[in-house]
């Protein structure tokens, strides 16, 4: 696995969510994968603390089907998003990274725009990918979204980041 193998895998993923494709996007997670957004910075508890979101596969499944779905009518219009990512940067001091188990953490600083009619709002911060190397390729064990004001009243975050 090269550097470039991983940088590219983070940039396909969020190329999957800007284009809605939320259905292949679920699937580039491992059976027992997380997707986390903390709702304090530093915080690394995902059970005993708040978050935004910690949702396991199925129920990213179950929000992609219903986002994605006919009869979603709070989706009427659908909302829309895009990423503007610095270079995915891989953290071989992390102690999650550890290429001879195929595990490998790597950390993107972004930008995020979601935007529905004229309703549009921007979100900053930082993805932490923790990616395993399975047999049919890459997998997102879990997907860390970590916001610069976590604590902000933020309305209702449609798409996922």
């Amino acid at each position: 696995m090269t550097e470039q193998d991983l940088i590219d895998f983070v940039y396909y993923e969020a190329q999957l969510i800007d284009e809605l494709r939320l259905d292949q996007w679920v699937e580039l997670f491992t059976d027992d994968g997380y997707y986390w957004m903390p709702l304090h910075r530093g915080q690394t508890d995902t059970r005993l603390q708040a978050s935004l979101m910690y949702e396991d596969k199925l129920l990213l499944k179950v929000r992609a089907e219903r986002l994605t779905g006919k009869r979603t009518f709070s989706q009427q219009p659908v909302s829309y998003c895009h990423h503007l990512l610095q270079r995915p940067q891989i953290r071989h001091n992390d102690q999650g990274h550890d290429p001879q188990k195929g595990v490998y953490v790597v950390r993107t600083a972004f930008h995020y725009i979601e935007t529905r009619q004229d309703d549009q709002r921007l979100y900053a911060g930082w993805s932490t990918h923790t990616l395993v190397d399975e047999a049919d390729g890459l997998r997102i064990r879990l997907k860390k979204v970590e916001l610069v004001n976590p604590d902000a009243a933020f309305g209702s975050i449609q798409l996922f980041m």
